[in-house]
């Protein structure tokens, strides 16, 4: 991610996967779930298909053998910070490796028809931009990677995909873009109502003291 004078803008070629319902076991498979740690998840994203062999926690990507055919493993792709799928990505088990997984690949916007809820509300929390298009503008996303390497600029602060000098609009919440934007966490957030915080418990100890005698 980058900025300019125009505000934060993620660009580069898109990754595709041309299926509907990908769920967060595909994503990141649950023999990968036993670590504590919320980094370190890269070289297990997509693992069934990314790989011909099983793997398990612990054993890196170079200790593996790869699935050339999969579009994650083929330059340019493999560097890819936008990710095109189509419809319901994300869902199943609410697992929040899924995102921690594609975020420390290095994906920083995945765009779709539709999320599972759940990870779509994980992925602001870890500053990744789930971008949701109509079916008929995914289509159309679909038809130019099948002509041509396709690259993308996404304005975060103008809510728009720029490619060829065609632009997409998309919608999402300013509460979630600015998490990204700002890169806010859920304390970041609630300091920023630390005075709202401050008077609410001045007028609670003045009205209510007997809850406080024991402190």
């Amino acid at each position: 991610m980058k900025s300019n004078s125009e505000g934060l803008v993620i660009d580069g070629v898109v990754g595709y996967i041309d299926r509907d319902n990908i769920d967060t076991d595909q994503i990141i498979p649950t023999e990968y779930l036993k670590s504590i740690k919320k980094f370190g998840f890269e070289d297990y994203l997509f693992d069934g298909w990314r790989y011909k062999d099983d793997g398990k926690l612990g054993v890196t990507k170079d200790e593996r053998i790869i699935n050339n055919e999969f579009i994650l493993n083929i330059k340019p792709y493999d560097k890819t910070k936008i990710l095109l799928t189509r419809d319901n990505f994300g869902c199943g088990s609410s697992r929040e490796h899924a995102v921690w997984a594609l975020r420390d690949f290095g994906i920083k916007a995945v765009i779709a028809s539709s999320f599972g809820d759940i990870f779509y509300n994980n992925c602001f929390k870890n500053n990744v931009l789930p971008i949701k298009l109509k079916k008929i503008e995914i289509d159309a996303l679909f038809k130019k990677t099948e002509k041509d390497i396709l690259e993308i600029s996404i304005d975060l602060q103008k809510k728009e995909i720029n490619l060829d000098q065609e632009i997409i609009s998309f919608k999402v919440d300013n509460h979630l873009i600015n998490r990204i934007i700002y890169k806010l966490d859920d304390i970041d957030i609630t300091l920023k109502e630390k005075n709202k915080i401050y008077s609410f418990e001045k007028e609670r100890i003045k009205n209510r003291p007997w809850i406080y005698e024991n402190d």
